[in-house]
């Protein structure tokens, strides 16, 4: 067989004269380029060939011959280059579908749109772009959003150090309460995804939807509280109304969302009648305390006036049923005396006679008088207990 510096195959045709479909054929039809490769491979490769071609121009480049001498096939520098470099951009290629995913995070895969599977922290793998790509949501990050008020880091020029600065939203805090009073209020609401693909997919903002839902239901909740309660005794039933209501819309619209805390951060009137407003609470504080004092005063002497009563209304009972059993006594008594009368009236009245001078004599102040003496009156007073 005929041999051409080597070449088994015949003769090198010139460029002009190769066949078409060959390397470095113009007219294959607008297919293949000057290197029989694609064309938007061409342009891939375009500047790996010019850096290889130092930058020349587009002549042919000579065959390369084997090594040593040998006979066999000789292939052209540019699609080696081409190969070489296409087999590199391949690895590459297939290597960008490496991914990490953070502790926080969980990776949710795409093919073509369509969510195909999940993946936890760590090191991964999805099928490189544009087939596969992978969001990554922070799942167990704890978000806030504010509601009625905006804060912003601002550093200090002299010391350096960056503190937070809250402005107001008027638009916002300004709510009407049930008893047709405006209260300035504003509500942090903490939250966090739990379910990765509703939270990407079916609202199509979820931060923005979170704050409108609670801004919404707190309104609905204020709306329905007096002004009085709001500011004082109801907030943490207000706080669990807001948070139990916001979760349960948000469930309804499948947004992925876990609405962990509600905090009412401040609710006050507005400033302009703030003034007016505490002096209002002041007289209603000194109304309620003169009321609790007036309470306490009659908690105590009321009880202490049924007491009296209740004491006065046992003597007078005690008094009663004394006097009922000693008249009770002596009609018995007078009944036995007049038993005995029959019986025996001259010994009875005797009797009576002597009980009735010793009832005189025991009551009455007692003078004895010695009838032997004649010329003075002894007398013996024997009343207050005086002795002989």
């Amino acid at each position: 067989m005929a041999t051409n510096n080597g070449n088994p195959w015949g003769p090198v045709p010139p460029p002009g004269n190769r066949p078409n479909g060959g390397p470095g054929n113009g007219s294959n039809g607008g297919n293949r380029g000057n290197n029989g490769l694609p064309p938007f491979i061409n342009s891939l490769l375009e500047p790996f060939l010019k850096q290889f071609k130092g930058g020349g121009g587009g002549g042919p480049r000579p065959p390369v011959r084997p090594p040593f001498g040998g006979g066999g096939f000789a292939m052209p520098a540019g699609p080696k280059l081409a190969a070489g470099a296409l087999i590199v951009f391949a690895a590459l290629w297939l290597a960008s579908g490496i991914y990490v995913v953070q502790p926080d995070q969980q990776g949710v895969i795409l093919r073509f749109g369509a969510v195909v599977g999940t993946s936890g922290p760590g090191l991964n793998y999805h099928l490189p772009w544009p087939i596969d790509r992978v969001l990554l949501p922070a799942v167990t990050r704890i978000n806030r959003t504010e509601i009625g008020y905006t804060t912003s880091p601002q550093q200090d020029p002299n010391s350096g150090s960056i503190s937070m600065i809250r402005e107001d939203v008027p638009a916002e805090s300004e709510m009407l309460t049930g008893d047709q009073n405006i209260v300035d209020i504003n509500v942090a609401v903490f939250w966090q995804i739990k379910n990765a693909q509703d939270y990407l997919f079916n609202v199509r903002n979820p931060d923005e939807t979170v704050k409108a839902v609670a801004e919404s239901v707190i309104r609905e909740v204020i709306g329905r509280t007096p002004i009085e309660p709001a500011m004082t005794s109801a907030r943490a039933s207000i706080e669990q109304a807001v948070q139990r209501e916001t979760q349960i819309v948000l469930d309804r619209y499948g947004a992925g969302v876990q609405v962990d805390e509600v905090q009412l951060q401040k609710v006050d009137p507005p400033p302009e009648v703030i003034d007016s407003f505490r002096d209002v609470q002041r007289a209603h504080t000194d109304a309620e305390r003169i009321i609790n004092e007036a309470h306490a005063y009659e908690n105590t002497v009321v009880p202490a006036a049924k007491g009296q009563a209740a004491q006065v209304i046992a003597a007078a009972q005690a008094q009663r049923e004394a006097a009922i059993a000693d008249a009770q006594g002596q009609a018995a008594r007078f009944l036995s005396v007049l038993a005995a009368y029959d019986a025996a009236k001259d010994i009875t009245l005797q009797r009576l006679d002597i009980e009735t001078m010793q009832d005189i004599m025991s009551h009455a102040h007692t003078t004895i008088i010695d009838p032997s003496v004649k010329s003075v009156l002894p007398m013996l007073p024997l009343q207050n207990g005086a002795k002989p």
